[in-house]
């Protein structure tokens, strides 16, 4: 089992989303995040003053799947996500231990 985690432009949830239901993914986690990498930020005006903007919006996607799917959630997520622009982000996959559903107790694959 792996954790697939993507950080991606805050407009391309919605594709990110359908094309992980498309492919059979129906459970992520969104979280709302800031950070920069390449871009550095920018640079706003406001009222007549300039002033930089470090931390850009962003959207954390976290997907628990088997081994079998991780190269299709990749590939779905770099598919929706890429804009060819600077700060399209990034994508992480770690090894998941264990998982357990609460509800029922299942365990590990059954639990995803």
């Amino acid at each position: 089992m792996k954790i697939v985690m993507a950080i991606i432009k805050p407009f391309k949830l919605e594709e990110v989303r359908d094309a992980l239901t498309a492919i059979g993914v129906h459970g992520l986690t969104v979280t709302e995040v800031k950070g920069y990498g390449r871009q550095k930020g920018h640079t706003e005006i406001y009222r007549g003053a300039e002033y930089a903007v470090s931390f850009l919006p962003k959207i954390k996607i976290e997907v628990a799947v088997t081994d079998d799917l991780v190269a299709k959630v990749i590939e779905a997520i770099t598919a929706a996500a890429r804009t060819g622009q600077i700060g399209d982000g990034k994508i992480f996959v770690s090894s998941i231990e264990k998982a357990v559903r609460i509800r029922t107790g299942e365990t590990d694959g059954d639990a995803l």
